[in-house]
This record gives C-alpha cells, sequence and structure tokens, in this order.
C-alpha cells in the first residue's frame, strides 16, 4: 500500500475490512468518484436545459409535418385592427420539414397569401412572414420576422423584431412574436407589440386535424 492510498484505505477499514486488497480498493475509489457526478443528475420531471429546450420545442413542431389544424383569434386589439379576420375560417398547414426549415401556411378564408417560415440558426430560432400576391409574386411587405433572443422553453420561443423589420415596418419595431406549442393540446401564434395596446393571439387546436388546405399562393 502506498502513502498515497493508506490514509482512505483507513478511513475504509471499518466498512470493507482490513486489509483492503488492490482491486477492492480501485472499486470503492471509483465508487467515491461517481457519487458526485450522480448527484448532478437532472431530477425526473424538471425541464430540460437550453439548448435542449429548444431542440424539443423544434423536434415537437415537426412532429407535426404534413397537418393541418383550425384555429380562432382569441385576442385582438386595438379594435377593429383585424378585421379582415372576423368571419373567416383560419387553418394552418404544417406543409414542409426539413432540418432546419419548417414552412406553415396559415389561410384565412380563400386568402393564402401567408406563410410562416420558422428556421433553425446557429444562435437559435428565427421567424419570417413570408406574404405573396395571389400570382406568386412577392408583396410589398413581407419576410419580417426576428429571432430569439434567449434560450426559450420547450413550449414557448419569442422573436423580438430584427433590425431589417424596423427598417421595413418602424411601427413594427418593437413587435413581439411568440409561438406556443402544447404538444398533442394547442398551437399559439401571438403578437405584441411593447409600449402599445396593440395585441393578436390565435390559438389552434391539435387534437381535430383538418384536411390539408391547397397550396399557398406562389407555391
Amino acid at each position: 500500500m502506498t502513502a498515497a492510498t493508506a490514509p482512505l484505505a483507513g478511513r475504509l477499514a471499518p466498512f470493507y475490512g482490513n486489509p483492503m486488497t488492490p482491486c477492492r480498493r480501485r472499486a470503492v475509489l471509483l465508487a467515491l468518484l461517481a457519487a458526485p457526478l450522480a448527484s448532478c443528475a437532472p431530477r425526473a420531471g424538471t425541464p430540460p436545459p437550453p439548448p435542449l429546450a429548444r431542440e424539443a420545442f423544434w423536434a415537437n413542431l415537426r412532429a407535426l409535418c404534413g397537418q393541418a389544424f383550425e384555429g380562432e383569434i382569441v385576442a385582438s386589439a386595438p379594435a377593429g385592427v383585424d378585421d379582415d379576420f372576423a368571419g373567416r375560417r383560419m387553418v394552418m398547414h404544417v406543409r414542409e420539414c426539413e432540418d432546419d426549415v419548417i414552412r406553415i401556411p396559415f389561410h384565412v378564408g380563400e386568402n393564402r397569401s401567408r406563410t410562416w417560415i420558422l428556421t433553425r440558426t446557429a444562435d437559435g430560432l428565427r421567424l419570417k412572414h413570408d406574404h405573396r400576391h395571389e400570382d406568386g409574386s412577392p408583396d410589398e411587405i413581407t419576410m419580417y420576422g426576428g429571432d430569439t433572443a434567449g434560450p426559450g422553453t420547450a413550449t414557448v420561443q419569442e422573436f423580438p423584431a430584427d433590425r431589417p423589420t424596423a427598417a421595413m415596418l418602424p411601427a413594427a419595431s418593437t413587435n413581439v412574436w411568440t409561438i406556443e406549442l402544447e404538444p398533442g393540446l394547442t398551437y399559439a401564434y401571438a403578437l405584441r407589440r411593447e409600449g402599445t395596446e396593440r395585441r393578436f393571439r390565435a390559438v389552434f387546436d391539435l387534437t381535430r386535424p383538418v384536411d390539408p388546405p391547397p397550396a399557398p399562393w406562389g407555391w
């Protein structure tokens, strides 16, 4: 027994007997080293740490690929600003899923001009709004949105307006878009404009898939 291991062996002798064989000594040392590591393991039921939370969100969204769902507006302010949506059937269609890009057309009645495009970047997630005319040409106001500023959670991701959006739409420079996904229950798309009363929120029922709608304009 070396001088380095003698004190430890002495302390363990009452539990394991004395003298300790080399094999038994190695087993004890490995057990002592493993104990702190085991204490660092996440507890059951705790939320995944970033960036695992973001990856879980992405995986849950991709799991909806090919499916379509009907929704409704549950919040809109100021009054009248979203009248174009009133009384019209709203359907989201998770139409295309690549490893790093998911395209979700958002149909309002017969209007098929809108597509949400989510992209996985090196720093997080990006949301853009692709708007097109019926002939497929881009709208004058299109591809606005933003990137996540934090890790978010497995069910909620927020997208503050980016600089190109602020340049294109100065009034929207404080926009924050939110996507909430409760697997098997609901998908929500929301907008708030910081410092104003502007609010929008639409919720889609994931428990009742509907027939996929026609392709969005330009596809």
